[in-house]
């Protein structure tokens, strides 16, 4: 394993003790292979951030805990680590903790390590149960802030959110809904699915919740079957949603705001039903293909690096970093700061089509 980085750098990044990294670095027996794997990831997060070491800041070392598919992780690193060489004057590094799946258990057991060993904030992508709070109440507790991504989690003491609009995008979907299929006679009206990785989450609680009760007042006569055992994951979700598909012949239409988008239309395919309208949530890969190859009817999306950079804001405050920060954004990040998740200003819902994407998407073949 070459040497690349000084071995107390390494066992910051990894969390680990210096004498475990020794022991890995210069190939020693009796180390686990997670553990291993552990010091290589934290290679890979220093080599990666190195990028950085021009910069003069204060340094801060923040750790990105999500359970989400590996393809809505990719684009939030991704969009992190623009957001991080963006927040001049700190220089900061992150920790990633990411699984597509993670028992609550090991999730408490991941904060609860980082509250031990020290973090200059987290970033929180995870289910919206008591013992997540309870941990997130512990890590406030010890003076490590913490910031719930994408969805929230409810705790005693209020920390601030940066993410979607979730209660706007069900709206958005049901009025785009009802919009292409217009006018139904009951007896007659199409059936839509609404697919979730699961209500676990309160983001995607929320927006089921919004495109129900909007989807009864614009098209009455439709009937909503919410699937939420699919995670989010390819396989589990073709199988949830053939076996609904077998069961509601009616349906022909998808809102879908946990993604796994190409499994719900392998399903379909399999099922040889149409599919249409389809929306969906989040430009990464996969719906980018699929919103060429014109399987998606529209994508609802937000900026999710301008969340990532009021995210690393915050963090910058908590830790009294903010010097060089723009004015506005240090007075939203105190005042979101001061008065908790009530302050918080989500971001806006964008409905993306193969003609209108970001500027920042590549856009070959249009």
């Amino acid at each position: 394993m070459a040497h690349e980085f000084p071995i107390k750098e390494v066992a910051l990044q990894a969390g680990l003790s210096l004498a475990t990294v020794d022991r890995v670095v210069h190939q020693r027996p009796g180390v686990r292979a997670s553990t291993r794997r552990r010091v290589e990831q934290a290679q890979a997060e220093l080599r990666r951030q190195q990028q950085q070491v021009g910069l003069r800041g204060r340094r801060l070392l923040i750790d990105l805990v999500m359970e989400a598919p590996t393809r809505f992780t990719r684009i939030v690193r991704d969009a992190l680590g623009v957001a991080m060489q963006r927040s001049q004057p700190a220089v900061f590094r992150a920790r990633d903790h990411l699984a597509e799946t993670l028992p609550v258990p090991e999730l408490v057991a991941v904060l609860d390590a980082i509250a031990r060993r020290g973090s200059h904030g987290v970033l929180l992508k995870a289910p919206d149960v008591p013992a997540v709070a309870e941990a997130v109440d512990r890590l406030q507790a010890r003076g490590i802030p913490v910031v719930t991504l994408a969805t929230d989690v409810k705790t005693a003491h209020l920390h601030p959110y940066v993410g979607l609009d979730n209660r706007c995008a069900g709206q958005t979907a049901a009025y785009l809904m009802a919009q292409w299929l217009g006018p139904q006679a009951p007896g007659q009206a199409v059936d839509v699915l609404v697919s979730s990785s699961g209500q676990r989450f309160q983001g995607e609680d929320e927006r089921i919740h919004a495109f129900v009760q909007a989807m009864a007042q614009h098209l009455p006569a439709c009937t909503v079957h919410v699937l939420d055992t699919g995670l989010g994951l390819y396989a589990p979700t073709v199988a949830a949603v053939g076996r609904l598909l077998r069961e509601q012949p009616e349906v022909a239409a998808v809102y879908s705001v946990g993604g796994a988008n190409a499994a719900i239309l392998a399903a379909f395919d399999q099922a040889q039903r149409a599919c249409h309208p389809f929306i969906g949530h989040d430009l990464d890969d996969d719906n980018l293909a699929l919103l060429r190859a014109g399987r998606l009817s529209a994508v609802l999306h937000h900026d999710l690096q301008h969340d990532l950079q009021r995210a690393c804001w915050h963090f910058m405050q908590a830790q009294g970093a903010a010097r060089g920060v723009p004015q506005e954004a240090r007075e939203e990040a105190r005042e979101e700061a001061r008065k908790g998740a009530q302050a918080v200003r989500p971001s806006n819902v964008e409905v993306i089509t193969p003609f209108n994407l970001p500027a920042d998407v590549a856009r070959p073949g249009i």
